[in-house]
């Protein structure tokens, strides 16, 4: 029985080039990026003889230009033939109207002529194509942040600044199993996958990475599964429709061994009474009496034998929730210390890019971004103020006058302001050139649009259960009784011995100080 290869997801993998078949990111501007699954030339182009092309506002880029490149290269726009568009619908048609006519003889050699001459050959998956001057993009790799920024957005999304720091927090690693209720848009489920992969998981391999993934709303659960599956990600993601409240974590009715969790939800408090070490008790205000109470304890006996934990049981859990709410926050907090989360406490993320640049003031400096056209100093003000009154008094001069000064030959030339222009001289002094990039002052700006979602993460702690096997492994690996200048030891004999040492070691040390002042005294 042949084992096939899992599909190499380029979120995973990417590799140096980009290839056939798989997603990429085209990069319009700095805050535009697009996702493109690129197609050979074999495939459905929609009639274009270049194949399959991105038509953007600076030009045609056919996706045969964009395979078999390096990432982060730049593609120059191409002519493409919109006339051949519908030209494959067209000839579905004329062959529907000559059904049932004799055939020409060579006319099939004709028909195959044409249509390779209007198409390249379907065998090849990348052509160059020819230029246009329009302009460029940038092609990129499928990388997670890369992603968050040209997602479809089917939910609020888990920006870069968020997600990064909580999965610093849940300690992803690779090979850890993350919970996620609430896969929404996918751009956490994108960052946690890439953070706990080790290996696509087979039969025969250990403990490998997994991200078990829950959305309750159908439509994004069918868009969110074919994601995946374009993406590659079915190995390391494992996406199930259900409502968390009701049904719980596990996985075909066993447990994940979840070693953290992170809980998109809009009311989380309800969802951690599945995530716990042992079936919590079921509140009820109707018993009163004592025999209630037993049959109630009896009752939870029995049910705790049948519980079985989404949780990891050899390790600790961690947990975060994501809440727009100080109210969701403040019931979740609540419902974490009734179940037994310890070091409980909330974060809120406040990610600001700073740009720095270059303020450049002057009248003689062009309109560029960046630039304050006023004069920067009170001398700049008066030459221009002299330019403009010289200029209004030689518009209003009569022609041929005689009064006209004109520039002499070995006059240096200055700019509108009366600046000297680079390499001029004054009184016989040179006038040192500056770079434009390095004139002006560094100022700093903040970013005036932040990408982020403003939220409230919730962190807790759940320590794993200590048997008496444990403790008994414990104490057989690390005997208690045998320390020796430890805090905490309990030999006596060794106790009795660091004191007689360190008793020894003062007496000598007062006898030396005694004799040294009785020395000093003498």
């Amino acid at each position: 029985m042949t084992s096939t290869s899992p599909k190499v997801s380029p979120f995973l993998e990417p590799g140096p080039y980009t290839r056939a078949n798989s997603l990429a990111i085209l990069q319009l501007s700095r805050d535009n990026l697009q996702p493109v699954y690129l197609q050979p030339l074999s495939g459905d182009h929609d009639g274009y003889a270049e194949g399959a092309v991105v038509n953007t506002r600076y030009g045609s880029f056919p996706h045969s230009t964009m395979i078999g490149i390096p990432w982060g290269s730049q593609i120059r726009a191409s002519k493409v033939d919109t006339g051949s568009r519908g030209r494959k619908r067209k000839r579905i048609a004329g062959d529907e109207a000559t059904a049932g006519q004799p055939e020409t003889p060579g006319s099939n050699e004709n028909d195959a002529e044409t249509e390779s001459a209007s198409r390249p050959d379907a065998a090849s998956d990348s052509k160059k194509g020819l230029g246009e001057a329009t302009g460029f993009i940038h092609i990129l790799p499928p990388i997670p942040e890369i992603w968050t920024m040209s997602l479809p957005h089917r939910t609020q999304v888990v920006y870069t600044p968020d997600y990064s720091y909580v999965l610093h927090r849940l300690r992803a690693r690779p090979g850890a199993v993350i919970i996620e209720a609430g896969a929404g848009s996918g751009s956490f489920t994108h960052a946690a996958a890439r953070a706990i992969y080790n290996g696509y998981p087979t039969r025969a391999a250990k403990r490998k990475g997994k991200v078990i993934s829950f959305e309750y709303h159908e439509q994004r659960y069918h868009k969110m599964k074919k994601e995946l599956s374009d993406h590659g990600l079915e190995g390391i993601v494992h996406l199930t429709h259900r409502d968390v409240y009701k049904d719980g974590f596990l996985v075909d009715g066993k447990s994940p061994e979840a070693d953290a969790i992170f809980l998109d939800l809009p009311a989380p408090w309800d969802a951690l009474r599945h995530l716990s070490r042992r079936k919590p008790p079921q509140q009820s205000s109707s018993l009163s009496d004592d025999d209630g109470a037993n049959n109630t304890d009896q009752q939870i006996k029995e049910d705790d034998s049948q519980w079985v934990s989404a949780l990891n049981p050899k390790k600790s859990a961690y947990i975060c929730t994501f809440s727009p709410c100080i109210e969701q926050v403040t019931k979740t907090v609540s419902a974490l210390r009734r179940l037994g989360w310890v070091d409980i406490d909330m974060v809120e993320i406040a990610n600001r890019k700073i740009h720095t640049v270059r303020d450049r003031v002057g009248l003689h400096l062009p309109i560029d971004r960046g630039v304050n056209c006023s004069p920067k100093d009170v001398e700049e003000a008066m030459a221009k103020l002299t330019e403009i009154e010289d200029r209004f008094r030689e518009h209003s001069r009569p022609k041929g006058t005689g009064d006209d000064m004109d520039l002499a030959d070995d006059e240096p030339a200055t700019n509108g302001a009366g600046a000297m222009v680079d390499g001029g001289d004054v009184d016989g002094e040179v006038v040192p050139s500056t770079q434009a990039w390095m004139d002006g002052r560094l100022v700093t700006r903040g970013e005036p649009e932040i990408k982020t979602h403003t939220s409230y993460l919730v962190f807790a702690i759940l320590p794993r259960e200590w048997t008496e096997e444990d403790e008994a492994a414990a104490a057989a690996k690390y005997p208690c009784g045998a320390e020796v200048k430890v805090v905490g030891s309990i030999d006596k004999v060794s106790r009795k011995k660091e004191r007689r040492e360190m008793l020894e070691q003062q007496g000598g040390n007062r006898k030396a100080r005694r004799k040294e002042r009785d020395e000093k005294l003498a």
